[in-house]
């Protein structure tokens, strides 16, 4: 009997006798990695915003309780959930386990976590599809969460042993992104202007979309606690809304603000992205199993690369992941119709579009974490479902998520959009 694995690789290679890679991109199989329903909380501002007082493990539940109330899945039929996360404890391993059980999942569930920085999002997808691919499981979730309220700080980064900080290379994995961004813009040339032009891009992109209720399909409220800062009244709220979207956000006035990390620098507070919070989920499986199921289908996973690249250029993450997944499939930069490209810093951003040759309007199209913000695990989900959510509203078809990754490295994946 032919394997799963093989038999996948035997539907590929007959479409490769299909037109050009696009249409082949587009024809749709019974083995199909499809995507049945996406979703993410709004993303908040860390320490000030709604979630502030809100656990990650609580911010999962959320998300798993809307994966499952909205695509109407039997939680018993998901064999296995991934998280990425980034800061918690031991990657958050016991109590997103708790957290699935509270949402509903029965205890024939497995969950597991993964942490590959900034990608960990993307990372828990992948790897579900990989599972589903490979056999191991039919149904599953790939999810992100960060709760930068309740773990970011000093003890972040542990501490490196005698052995590591021996050789210079490894040392460099542990030099703050900030300062990693700043070697980067100066040594690839990113003008401070430019970096303000981009992020001041980003914040209006954002704040139209938000305006015309362009987030609202890919949001799942969340009612939680929260404590006044300023005068200490508790009380129960609902947050359905980005919190850290900045109106009337302008070039010039971002060129006001004083650099970050080094007094002749170009990064500061206002073109890097934000310190949030947030959660995301993905469902996946295979077409067939979709169909059985009656599941409704909103898109599908391609395929996925990862690349390393030197710890202090770790910016430069995407051009070097970007091409291996169009080397992979075949397609160009002009087959994809919306890029998510991870705005960890305006420099690093600006710099891969630039280099690989990328339309600007086709990169976030309604802004990206500069202006709503970056919950390190959760990002990678999250730009699933706002990928998805925008090419069902423009009528596009092929994406590409991707975002740099601390200690040098770089991921990005294909999806395909179906409505």
């Amino acid at each position: 009997m032919m394997s799963s694995a093989t038999a996948r690789l035997s539907n590929l290679t007959s479409q490769l006798s299909g037109s050009t890679p696009r249409d082949r991109l587009l024809q749709k199989n019974p083995d199909d990695i499809v995507v049945t329903c996406t979703l993410r909380t709004a993303l908040t501002k860390g320490g000030r915003g709604g979630f502030k007082d809100t656990q990650a493990a609580d911010l999962l539940t959320g998300v798993f309780k809307g994966i499952i109330q909205k695509s109407g899945i039997d939680p018993a039929v998901v064999e296995d959930i991934s998280v990425g996360n980034v800061l918690a404890p031991g990657a958050g391993a016991t109590e997103f386990r708790a957290a699935a059980l509270v949402a509903g999942f029965p205890v024939s569930t497995a969950v597991k976590t993964t942490n590959r920085q900034c990608s960990s999002g993307l990372q828990a997808c992948v790897d579900i599809a990989g599972a589903i691919m490979a056999g191991v499981i039919d149904v599953g979730i790939g999810a992100g969460v960060e709760s930068m309220s309740n773990n970011y700080g000093p003890n972040a980064v542990s501490e490196f042993s005698e052995l590591l900080n021996g050789v210079q290379l490894a040392k460099d994995c542990k030099v703050p992104m900030g300062v990693l961004s700043e070697k980067m813009a100066k040594d690839r040339g990113v003008a401070r202007k430019d970096q303000d032009a981009f992020a001041a891009a980003s914040y209006q992109k954002a704040e139209a979309a938000q305006k015309a209720g362009l987030f609202n399909d890919e949001i799942w409220p969340l009612e939680v606690d929260f404590e006044d800062p300023k005068t200490g009244e508790k009380s129960r709220i609902t947050v359905a809304k980005d919190d850290g979207v900045r109106p009337g956000m302008t070039a010039e006035a971002l060129g006001k603000i004083r650099p970050a990390f080094a007094k002749d620098g170009s990064i500061h507070a206002g073109n890097a992205s934000q310190i949030s919070d947030g959660a995301a989920a993905v469902l996946l499986m295979k077409r067939s199993t979709a169909e059985k199921l009656g599941q409704k289908i909103v898109g599908k996973f391609v395929t996925a690369a990862v690349a390393g690249v030197e710890p202090l250029l770790m910016g430069i993450g995407p051009w070097a992941s970007i091409p291996k997944v169009f080397e992979k499939t075949g397609i160009s930069k002009d087959d994809v119709d919306i890029f998510e490209i991870n705005e960890a810093f305006a420099s690093q951003c600006l710099w891969c579009a630039n280099e690989l040759g990328l339309d600007q309007k086709k990169i976030n199209p309604k802004g990206g974490a500069i202006a709503f913000g970056h919950p390190l695990g959760c990002t990678g989900a999250r730009q699933v479902s706002t990928l998805l959510t925008e090419l069902k509203r423009t009528g596009g078809k092929i994406g590409l998520t991707s975002m740099c990754i601390g200690t040098g490295m770089g991921m990005a994946a294909l999806w395909v959009a179906e409505y």
